[in-house]
């Protein structure tokens, strides 16, 4: 059976400031948007949607040319609803890729569409989950 299991642990720091920590010990700070450089959950979320598609994109198309300019910038509007909840709405990726002059920047520029589509219609996990929904449950372990 594969490992599907995937996790983070996070301890407080300060108020609203925690250390998250993967598996492999890199870590993060997130906090809740005063004036320290701590990302907040919600940029997290962003960069999470982000990145992921990215890694999906950067795979296919560099197999063909290394891109000259690869970034992006992800965006979302955050609604306070008294009836619905917080959430995000008008989530967008928009990707600026450039590729060097040539065959091999060709190929892979006509991928780029392609890959994109792919990565927002099966592979990246992150946009994936919240486009269709997940569950979420909480506990308190004493």
């Amino acid at each position: 059976m594969a490992d599907t299991l995937r996790q983070v642990t996070f301890e407080r720091v300060a108020n609203s400031s925690y250390e998250v920590r993967n598996a492999r010990g890199g870590t993060i700070r997130v906090g809740s948007g005063g004036a320290e450089t701590d990302f907040t959950p919600v940029e997290l979320l962003l960069a999470a949607i982000g990145t992921c598609s990215a890694i999906d994109v950067d795979i296919v198309v560099s197999r063909r040319a290394e891109p000259t300019e690869f970034s992006a910038v992800v965006r979302g509007d955050k609604i306070r609803d008294a009836e619905e909840g917080n959430r995000m709405e008008n989530l967008a990726v928009e990707f600026v890729v450039h590729f060097p002059e040539g065959e091999d920047g060709d190929k892979a520029r006509e991928a780029l569409p392609r890959a994109v589509k792919m990565s927002h219609d099966r592979l990246c996990t992150v946009s994936r989950t919240v486009e269709l929904g997940s569950p979420v449950t909480t506990t308190v372990n004493d």
